[in-house]
């Protein structure tokens, strides 16, 4: 993220019988890198994140070139299950995508399971500063429910 960019707001869209979603033009700008990519990634149970493919690609590509390297240095000997663990889960974890019209996400298949929703089921879409999050209604009240008692001293811990 280059710094400039901050993301917020929230608002319900319906996804529809393609498993499309409208989202809001200048969140879509947000996310959509200069070449048209956005990166669509499973983040946790119910919610699903939208990226500037360049930006995420550049930060993933980091732990990526660590985790190489520490296998060619024969450092995760005793750890192969791990490894193999995280493979998996990167092989699964995100795909590159295209917002038709810059504005409407199609959510793929294995992605929509993931967060949990069906044609004509509304979901919300939230800024979370440095990516645009695709949240099953359920999932995203829980979240608040637990974490909006702690706003107050994440803010203050954050902004001081």
């Amino acid at each position: 993220m280059n710094g400039e960019t901050f993301i917020s707001g929230e608002t319900k869209r319906t996804v529809d019988d393609r498993f499309r979603i409208s989202l809001p033009v200048e969140m879509a700008q947000a996310i959509t890198d200069e070449s048209g990519e956005t990166l669509l990634t499973k983040e946790r149970a119910g919610c699903l994140s939208l990226w500037k493919a360049a930006d995420w690609q550049a930060r993933h590509q980091q732990g990526v070139d660590l985790i190489k390297q520490k296998i060619q240095a024969h450092r995760l000997e005793n750890r192969w299950d791990e490894v193999q663990r995280l493979g998996r889960l990167l092989s699964t974890r995100n795909r590159t995508i295209q917002l038709a019209n810059r504005s409407r996400c199609t959510i793929p298949e294995g992605f929509r399971e993931f967060l949990g929703v069906q044609p004509n089921q509304e979901v919300m879409i939230v800024g979370a500063v440095i990516c645009v999050e695709i949240w099953n209604l359920e999932a995203w009240q829980n979240l608040l429910e637990q974490d909006m008692p702690e706003f107050g001293t994440l803010f203050k811990d954050l902004s001081s």
